[in-house]
């Protein structure tokens, strides 16, 4: 899909879904990582992440950029656009648009590392995300030395 063609379906959509022009630019950007797309307030444009196309059906691109089109509306109007109020709830109910897109992939890339430390003298575990200096620390319980097990 080109950008023109993403322009013609927003500008379509806009008119199906909520019977209002859509006047600005609708562009994709593929530095978007962990949304589907998001409504810029400056100057009223709306972006969408091409990962969408590649790894969902054209069914997902609809309903994000009809929850993008949400918040270009209400702002517009200068009504509540935001995720929390109730005028974008009570919109995103009627247009049938979906409150959050799937999950992209590479949105929780970060590896859940645990490293595990252990006191040699009360045999105490401690279990942490990050990596601690075993010279400067001592056991709460006993204040045992604290050796590194396994991450």
């Amino acid at each position: 899909m080109t950008q023109s063609e993403l322009q013609q379906l927003v500008q379509r959509l806009s008119i199906e879904a909520f019977g209002k022009p859509f006047k600005h630019e609708a562009r994709f950007n593929a530095r978007l990582r962990t949304t589907g797309g998001r409504y810029k307030l400056l100057d009223g444009s709306i972006e969408i992440n091409p990962a969408v196309l590649a790894l969902y059906d054209r069914e997902e691109l609809v309903g994000i950029i009809k929850h993008e089109l949400c918040h270009y509306h209400l702002h517009q109007e200068g009504k509540g656009y935001r995720h929390g109020d109730v005028d974008f709830k009570k919109l995103l109910r009627e247009t049938g648009s979906p409150r959050y897109c799937k999950p992209l992939g590479k949105a929780n890339s970060k590896s859940k590392k645990i490293y595990l430390y252990e006191c040699k003298s009360c045999r105490l575990e401690y279990r942490r995300r990050k990596r601690m200096d075993v010279r400067k620390y001592r056991c709460g319980k006993c204040a045992g030395e604290i050796v590194f097990i396994q991450n």
